[in-house]
């Protein structure tokens, strides 16, 4: 398992021949959750494009090397992203949240790659039931994962800190990074807060993630190496 991390504006690193000598012969699929583009107060990134400029952005990211990519967005962004890209994706999943906004569930898509949703297992909702007890005493200890994912934001529940104005929950890039095949190495060109390195250390998945913003970068640095050091 290798973790790489760098503090470079994406573009400019993925046509660095550090990123091409990275990716030489390796199957790589994009996994993210980009600004959305709604006027956040990130310290080295302007969240508030005109609109075109933003897709713009998205679409050279994702289409530079015709890697399969995995997007946590809002649906009407996704559907815009789709229609840019010429592109569907392959499966969809819902995850919502309690929050204080109109906004209340995001997408995350999944193009160009299957997830197997089989791959995580959750608790079973009727742990009684006669079947259930069956499998359990097969060794079966969960169910595979629904396409609706009920998992609250970092802001709502976390007791400590992160220095990051849109922390990702663990346990959402936990599930995508578990159902994606594992012969793909995980790279997130806006590694932020460093959540997608964390699930990658779970399941002991090669990682590389670009950050602008020398703050960020350090951050993942510091919560990666915690870690490991756990």
């Amino acid at each position: 398992m290798n973790i790489n991390l760098f503090n470079y504006d994406c573009l400019e690193f993925m046509q660095s021949n550090k990123f091409k000598d990275l990716i030489r012969d390796k199957k790589v699929c994009i996994v993210t959750d980009p600004p959305f583009n709604i006027g956040y107060h990130y310290k080295s990134y302007k969240d508030n494009l005109k609109e075109k400029e933003y897709y713009d952005f998205l679409y050279k990211i994702l289409s530079m090397y015709n890697m399969p990519y995995v997007i946590i967005h809002y649906p009407e962004a996704l559907y815009k992203l789709a229609f840019k890209m010429n592109n569907t994706p392959e499966k969809v999943i819902s995850w919502v949240y309690n929050s204080n906004t109109a906004k209340q569930h995001r997408d995350i898509a999944f193009f160009n790659i299957k997830p197997d949703m089989n791959k995580v297992k959750q608790p079973y909702k009727n742990p009684n039931d006669k079947r259930i007890k069956e499998r359990i005493a097969r060794g079966i200890m969960g169910g595979r994962l629904y396409d609706w994912w009920n998992v609250n934001q970092v802001k709502n529940v976390s007791k400590k800190s992160i220095n990051h104005p849109c922390v990702m929950p663990l346990e959402i890039m936990e599930k995508i990074v578990g159902i994606l095949p594992d012969n793909y190495v995980i790279f997130d060109p806006f590694a932020g807060s460093g959540t997608t390195a964390l699930a990658c250390l779970k399941y002991k998945r090669d990682f590389i993630g670009c950050e602008i913003d020398k703050d960020y970068y350090n951050l993942c640095k510091e919560r990666i190496n915690n870690e490991k050091i756990t």
